[in-house]
């Protein structure tokens, strides 16, 4: 593979690698992928398969695994069309394809400096950290293996990057626009994420960020209020908004991010709120959580109330979320080439670090090596 001149404009990266979750696609799958999942905790089998429940009421088919060829399909046409020679390749945490196979053929290839982008666009434990746990892992698999290892950077949080607002700001009005015009003005718009336990929220972030939620509530706050912003001026309507939680996992006793979605639209009904909007900021695709949590369960509460409500599209592949993705490669390229360079973002934090330092987002036990970041081993 000819080497990649650091003239190019994503010089001196070589591939982009999209790293996500994975899921299963078949009632087949379940099992084993929500083993992968909770890998070392000891849960039972028939545990997961009770777990699993949610895949089985959409024959065992996660969608995030065809959102993610969607994705690629549409950074592969945006990169062409703007003449960004990159290759992109696709791994899973969880599901084929595993990520330490496709970092693997990666290396095999010839590629050596590969930037990856995390389908998690803020910051956390679970959301950042993690993924550079299993980073670290595949290149300690392959380290293992006597390949020559490629150096790994990932991408910053694009959480306010414009083009993943946007696309936001659109759904919101549309599903606004589907409700009955004598409620439309009173709506409300709650901003939906999945809930982590209360503890991994303080220290999300870098160090001098944590407390009282961290950085993943501070980031989350602040989409909110662009997107409530940009709403109000395109609607010419001041609607109340409020952040809520969803898709909670943990054990009963261990305090998690509050109010439920479920919960606040019980409050919101007894307030008498006409209709809520349910926007999904938190996620970048309409997978698993957003089927079953928002359009199944919160749908069905809503139901019950007597309570009309929407709920906002992802981003998923919108080509404006490509562009992005295009930009940060292009922007942090030109860091590397040791170039001053503006990063676009939205909102009051601006653009996030490109390096995650020391005692980002830690984890709560059993810490492990990260790598593409200030404390990677493999730097």
């Amino acid at each position: 593979m000819p080497d990649v001149l650091e003239s190019s404009p994503s010089g001196p990266y070589d591939a982009l690698l999209l790293l996500s979750f994975g899921g299963p696609e078949g009632p087949e799958d379940v099992v084993p992928f929500l083993e992968n999942v909770t890998r070392g905790r000891g849960i039972p089998k028939e545990r997961l398969k009770e777990v699993g429940r949610h895949y089985f009421l959409f024959g065992g088919v996660s969608p995030i695994n065809d959102q993610n060829r969607a994705l690629l399909s549409a950074l592969r046409a945006d990169f062409a069309e703007n003449g960004l020679d990159l290759p992109v390749h696709w791994g899973n945490r969880n599901w084929a394809p595993y990520l330490t196979d496709t970092l693997r053929e990666m290396v095999q290839d010839g590629h050596r400096r590969i930037l990856v982008l995390a389908t998690s666009a803020y910051a956390s434990y679970s959301g950042c950290r993690q993924y550079r746990e299993n980073l670290a892992d595949a290149l300690a698999t392959l380290e293992a293996e006597g390949l020559e290892l490629p150096r790994v950077d990932k991408l910053r949080h694009y959480f306010n990057h414009p083009g993943f607002v946007e696309p936001m700001v659109d759904g919101v009005v549309e599903a606004l626009a589907d409700l009955p015009e004598e409620v439309r003005d009173g709506a409300h718009l709650a901003f939906t994420t999945h809930s982590i336990p209360t503890a991994a929220a303080d220290t999300s972030g870098p160090v001098e960020e944590h407390g009282d939620g961290g950085s993943y509530v501070k980031q989350h706050l602040d989409v909110a209020r662009v997107i409530a912003g940009a709403v109000r001026e395109r609607t010419g309507v001041d609607r109340p908004w409020q952040l809520v939680y969803q898709s909670r996992s943990g054990a009963p006793h261990i305090p998690w991010l509050e109010p439920d979605i479920c919960d606040h639209l019980e409050e919101r009904h007894a307030a008498g709120v006409p209709a809520v909007v349910m926007v999904p900021i938190g996620f970048v695709s309409d997978h698993m959580e957003v089927l079953y949590d928002l359009d199944t369960e919160a749908r069905a509460k809503a139901e019950e109330l007597g309570l009309p409500v929407r709920r906002s599209a992802t981003v998923g592949a919108d080509p404006r979320f490509a562009a992005a993705i295009r930009d940060m490669i292009v922007e942090r390229a030109a860091v590397e080439r040791g170039q001053r360079v503006t990063p676009c973002a939205l909102g009051a934090l601006g653009a996030s670090h490109d390096v995650c330092p020391v005692g980002c987002c830690p984890a709560a036990r059993d810490p492990k090596p990260a790598a593409a970041g200030a404390d990677s081993p493999y730097a």
